[in-house]
């Protein structure tokens, strides 16, 4: 008959203490891991935090290299006059302003230039025998008139190659110190014990922390050498240069420089508080006495308590549970709440795995948007930024080119003039093309019939696809106009020529076809206005492209080329210009047969456009008018102001809006204000125009910029984009004070 386990119920719970203690024993294991799995995290992430660091400090003498690469001066045999060389030293000077190192540029076996002597002093020195045909990070190297063993002559750098007519002609190289990096390394403050460390594509020290200079220029151990030849970034096990056994984990970015985080190998591991070996001693104790009482009770309870003991088992293992006869009531009972259990804790944890895997795959999706968001943001303002100082650059250019064409013997100069102007009206549209990828650049749009416009840019794609290519166009006859940027439509079309060129490298067909959307070319696409709209697609017949790799088209500065073969605007282009124009962009391809690009235009509402003021050469002159000229960038308010001088104007000069407004009130009397947008200080061109239509409503203000998301409102103000031709700023600068007088001259008789 079945038996009661009261009596002895209290030595029970002492046998079933083990599975308590093995429970307390894995926990105190996994703790242990995790402390490891944390450390190893930090590791990673502090080498990450290094190579972002340095690799935008690197690809900072990247940058200046190549614009400066790209220098007028370093055309031809220029760099041999003077003044040239001058000039080119000086904007050397300038573009490393709050960097150390210094400028060289070397020609075959000697250094022609350096910024490393004092300005004025003689530069050239020998130099390798041979240039560098593609740009390279050089790893540390010392002086040719370094002391031996003295790390302070070490410095690492940028090669530019130079190329004038498809020929290298010189390399411009831009040094880096070991202190400016060992700086950066300083700033991210490891860990007291923690090693922070820069390591050359050679394997050499650049900087450490601790230790600073005393390691530059040592070779790294050599087994953290041979780890990271085997692999880009990975955890390693090492013996530090003083000696510490460590492990650390070191990433290698695509300059071939490695960045290592490491810390003490004892201090890796972790260690087991004095209070948990409290806790293991006491649950010792408990499971001895534990298995004594099991021990004394065995006989009697040996076989209800296997029998529970295997069932908590298959409860843990997460295996079913089915209830089994003990012969003793109470053990009967807890074996039908144990398979209640086992059923209830298995629904649950089906339960819980689903919906961790759903909270893991939105976490998942919503930081992968996150992080595209802020790329493409940061991306955007970069190429803002860029554009807006190559503006003023290229103004300076311009205004100086007019002033030139005005001197007695600019006959003798007009090829050079006209080259030059030339060149400047190229770089006006290579600046709006990179303000229409930020988002700044003025949208032209006009109504289109593709059924003229494609039969007559087959020239210009036919120039960029070559004679092994042939083109193919297709017209529907009953199209609809469409309403776009003509311009941006030629740099799209152009831009998907380039690619089918590449992805053909054999010949084949390009297919151009355009149509009316039908409703299934819009399914999906609930982003799009309603109305109707135009397909238009071009496709290819080349290799075709990867479907991992689809997704990832669109994407700024994603390239299957080569390094130095492509930038990875081509597509960004072709999609934001869609996008702009009301519609979007769509990309199939398979590999082995080829690649279609799908664009949806918004269908135009009219036929007609209407027709744009134009601002013609002014009629009369600006000599004798006072311009208050308002300029932050000192050398394009030089070339502007003696531009207006060589006029007959009379030139008031401020630097930034207060200056502007101290100057009137300290009794400056202009005709007209030509202000700039963007400025230093707390107030832009646009705050300050706002002000003085408060403070001076009669005086006219002409707002000139690069940028075109300036928020003024249609009509507030003139406006000019940077570069403007100096006759259409005279022009505007006349109307607007001719405008004024008018509307003075009403009010006065009125």
């Amino acid at each position: 008959m079945p038996v009661t386990i009261r009596s002895r119920l209290l030595l029970l719970v002492l046998s079933v203490l083990l599975p308590g203690m093995l429970g307390v024993a894995w926990l105190i294991a996994d703790s242990y891991e995790t402390v490891r799995h944390t450390h190893e995290r930090s590791l990673r992430d502090t080498a990450s935090a290094l190579s972002m660091l340095v690799d935008g400090e690197l690809l900072r003498r990247a940058a200046v290299a190549h614009v400066l690469a790209q220098s007028p001066a370093l055309d031809g045999a220029k760099l041999s006059d003077p003044e040239q060389r001058q000039s080119f030293e000086q904007l050397a000077r300038r573009a490393l302003q709050g960097m150390e190192g210094w400028v060289e540029v070397r020609a075959p076996g000697r250094v022609l230039l350096s910024t490393r002597q004092a300005e004025g002093l003689p530069s050239e020195a020998p130099g390798p025998a041979e240039l560098s045909p593609r740009a390279v990070m050089l790893p540390l190297t010392p002086l040719a008139t370094a002391k031996p063993g003295n790390p302070q002559e070490l410095h690492a750098a940028w090669v530019e190659p130079v190329t004038r007519s498809g020929r290298l002609v010189y390399n411009l190289v831009v040094t880096v110190r070991p202190s400016e990096l060992q700086r950066i390394v300083q700033a991210q403050a490891p860990r007291p014990g923690w090693i922070g460390t820069v390591v050359d594509s050679s394997g050499r020290l650049v900087a450490r922390l601790p230790g600073g200079a005393a390691y530059v220029g040592r070779q790294a151990s050599p087994d953290l050498r041979q780890h990271m030849a085997e692999a880009s970034a990975g955890r390693f096990e090492s013996v530090s240069l003083d000696g510490v056994p460590t492990t650390g984990y070191f990433s290698t970015s695509p300059l071939g420089w490695s960045y290592v985080s490491a810390m003490p190998r004892q201090q890796f591991a972790g260690r087991l508080p004095e209070a948990v070996q409290r806790v293991i001693i006491g649950a010792l104790v408990l499971l001895g006495l534990a298995m004594a009482g099991a021990i004394w009770v065995a006989r009697r309870v040996e076989l209800p308590v296997r029998t529970l003991k295997r069932m908590a088992q298959d409860l843990q293992a997460g295996r079913p549970v089915q209830p089994r006869p003990t012969g003793m009531v109470e053990a009967d009972e807890v074996a039908a709440a144990l398979a209640e259990a086992g059923r209830s804790m298995g629904s649950a944890r089906a339960e819980l795995e689903r919906s961790v895997a759903e909270a893991v795959e939105r976490t998942r999706q919503m930081e992968q948007r996150g992080a595209q968001s802020q790329r493409v943001v940061a991306l955007g303002r970069l190429t803002g930024g860029v554009a807006h100082e190559f503006n003023n650059l290229l103004g300076v250019i311009s205004n100086s080119m007019h002033l030139m064409q005005r001197h007695p013997s600019a006959a003798e100069l007009q090829a050079p003039l006209s080259a030059t102007q030339r060149s400047v009206d190229k770089g006006s549209q290579l600046t709006q093309h990179l303000l229409r990828f930020a988002g700044r650049r003025p949208v032209r749009v006009q109504t289109l019939s593709l059924a003229r416009y494609l039969p007559e840019v087959q020239e210009l794609m036919r120039s960029v696809l070559g004679r092994r290519i042939e083109i193919q166009v297709h017209v529907a006859p009953d199209i609809w106009p469409v309403r776009v940027d003509t311009n941006e439509l030629d740099l799209a079309l152009v831009n998907l020529a380039l690619n089918a060129h590449d992805a053909m490298p054999s010949g084949g067909e390009l297919r151009l076809r355009a149509g009316n959307a039908e409703p299934h070319d819009k399914e999906g696409l609930n982003h799009l206005a309603p109305g109707d709209y135009v397909l238009l697609t071009v496709g290819d017949d080349g290799m075709g492209l990867d479907p991992s790799l689809v997704e990832h088209a669109f994407e700024p500065f994603f390239t299957t080329k080569g390094v130095g073969q492509g930038t990875g605007l081509g597509l960004s282009q072709v999609y934001g210009f869609a996008t702009q124009a009301g519609g979007t962009a769509r990309l199939a391809s398979t590999p082995g047969v080829g690649t279609t690009v799908s664009l949806l235009l918004p269908v135009a509402q009219s036929q007609e456009d209407a027709p744009a003021p134009a601002i013609g050469v002014a009629e009369q002159s600006i000599a004798g008018s006072t311009v208050l000229l308002v300029e932050d960038d000192a050398s394009l308010a030089d070339v502007t102001a003696a531009l207006l001088l060589a006029h007959g104007a009379k030139v008031l000069r401020a630097a930034d809006a207060a200056a502007a407004l101290a100057l009137l009130q300290g009794g400056g009397r202009p005709d007209v204000v030509l202000t700039d947008v963007v400025m230093p200080g707390a107030m832009d061109g646009v705050a300050l125009a706002r002000r003085l239509r408060e403070q001076r409503p009669g005086l006219p203000v002409v707002l000139i910029s690069g940028f075109s998301n300036t928020v003024v409102a249609e009509g507030e103000f003139i406006q000019l984009r940077k570069p403007c031709a100096p006759d259409e700023m005279l022009a505007t600068l006349q109307a607007a004070i001719v405008t004024a007088r008018a509307r003075r001259s009403a009010s006065a008789t009125g």
